[in-house]
This record gives structure tokens, sequence and C-alpha cells, in this order.
């Protein structure tokens, strides 16, 4: 039976194979963000005296829960309030299998003077150029995906056009995709064959990443004294989406949560 994580690997090789042709480098190389030099360091953000260290995600549904908001959800009131006191912010934008698309990432950009990261199922040197172009500052490479090559080559690129690089990893041997290239490590606590979620995943892999890449806690997080636990192991990061998603508010259930919250 294939996982949940095959299933969107092909579906995104599909994908890429057929629109990159229709937008090739060049192309993204003349419009949008492209040449644009960012200011905004998600690494200084969460080092920043007084960050919540939070990366609250916009997403409007997930492969194993459905969806938590429509289509027709704005990203402007959302994201202004994540603007406030977020330390990044996350853009899902895979349509298929997560509700988003690269729109959603513009429209945070523009919105926000945050770092703005684009999460998706990046493959390709292409997916690179292209979150250039539609304003992300930073990028996820997941370990799961991509060999350890793959994930130095596809870093050096996005480096070289002044992109920050969050790798994100599952399990112990998934650390030897950690490189120079990489600014960020994150650990998911979600299984991404199972998408099974536990917060010890984080706790054992602390003291195995290097400290010179902030470490961020990805999944599960839903309290104040899981983020106040996982500072204590060293995280600087917390990447937060569902706990706010899943609310009637997403904007207002960030701004609740962030106000039990006392900074580092």
């Amino acid at each position: 039976m294939s996982t949940i994580l095959e299933a969107i690997l092909s579906a995104k090789r599909k994908e890429v194979e057929k629109f990159k042709p229709m937008s090739p480098i060049a192309r993204f190389e003349k419009e949008g963000f492209f040449w644009q030099i960012s200011n905004r360091s998600l690494v200084q953000r969460l080092l920043m005296p007084g960050s919540t260290g939070i990366i609250a995600e916009f997403k409007r549904k997930s492969p194993s829960k459905g969806w938590f908001k429509t289509k027709e959800l704005e990203v402007e009131p959302v994201v202004v309030s994540y603007n406030k006191f977020a330390a990044g912010i996350s853009v899902l934008t895979d349509d298929e299998f997560f509700g988003g698309d690269l729109d959603d990432l513009i429209q945070a950009k523009v919105i926000s003077d945050i770092p703005v990261l684009r999460k998706d199922f990046i493959i390709d040197r292409w997916q690179v150029a292209e979150a250039k172009a539609f304003g992300a500052d930073v990028i996820l490479l997941i370990a799961a995906c991509l060999s350890v090559s793959e994930v130095s080559e596809l870093a050096a690129y996005a480096k070289s056009i002044g992109l920050e690089v969050l790798l994100e990893i599952h399990n112990e041997q998934e650390l030897e995709h950690i490189c120079d290239e990489v600014d960020m490590v994150g650990v998911n606590n979600r299984d991404l064959k199972t998408f099974e979620v536990s917060i010890e995943n984080s706790l054992n892999l602390i003291e195995k990443i290097p400290v010179v890449k902030p470490a961020i806690a990805e999944s599960g997080i839903s309290k104040v004294e899981t983020i106040k636990q996982l500072r204590d192991a060293g995280f600087k990061g917390f990447l937060i989406g569902e706990t706010f998603m899943k609310e009637e508010n997403p904007g207002k259930a960030f701004e609740e949560f962030v106000g039990v919250l006392k900074p580092d």
C-alpha cells in the first residue's frame, strides 16, 4: 500500500513536469520578487530577544484530516493577525492535498512584513525559483523526499538567489542531510508515512542538531506548555498551523494563544 507521502510526491512530479515547460526559470528571473534582496531573515527573527518563535501557518486542509477552511477563506484577515506577533508565516502552496496555491503565498508577502516560508514538497530547482518569484523568503526542503546530494544542490541554489533554507527531518537517519547551505533544521513530529504525531520525536533529536542551526519543532503543538517544554530543550522555533486554522477565527485564536505565552 502506498503511503500518503508517496501519493503526494507522485502528484508533485506530475505537476512539475506539466508546468515547468510553461514557465522556465529564465521567466521567473524577470518577474515578481525574484531580484528583490530579501531583508526578512527567519533566522534573525527566531533569535531576536522576546521573539515568540512561532511560525504561524496558513493552510486550508491536510491529507489526514480534510478541510479546516474552504477555498473561500481569504489570506488577509488571518495573516494580519499572524503578522503582529509571529516570528514568521508559513504558507502551504500545494493545491491537491492542502488546498493552497501560489496566490496565497504572494498575498501573505504583500500583507506582512515578517519572513514568509513557502511550504511545499520541493523536488526540483524550478520550484525554488518559483518560490522566489512569488515572494518567499524561506523555502522548506524535506529530507524524506530528497537524497543528501539533492538537499545540498537545492539549498545551494536557494542561497544563491537570496533565500533561507529550512531542512525538515523526521528521524536520526535524516540528520545526514544537514549541510552548510541549510540555515535551520526542523523536526517534524508527524510521521509523513502514518501521519501519527509525537512531541517526543523533537525531544529525542534536538541534542543531535548542530547548535549553529536554529532548531524548529513542527506539528502537534497545541498548548503553551508544550512550547515551554520545547524551549527548555533548546528549540528556537515552533511551526503551528492546525491549532489555529481549525478554529472559527484563526487570527483571533493565534492572538489568544500568544497572549498566554511568555517570551523566552
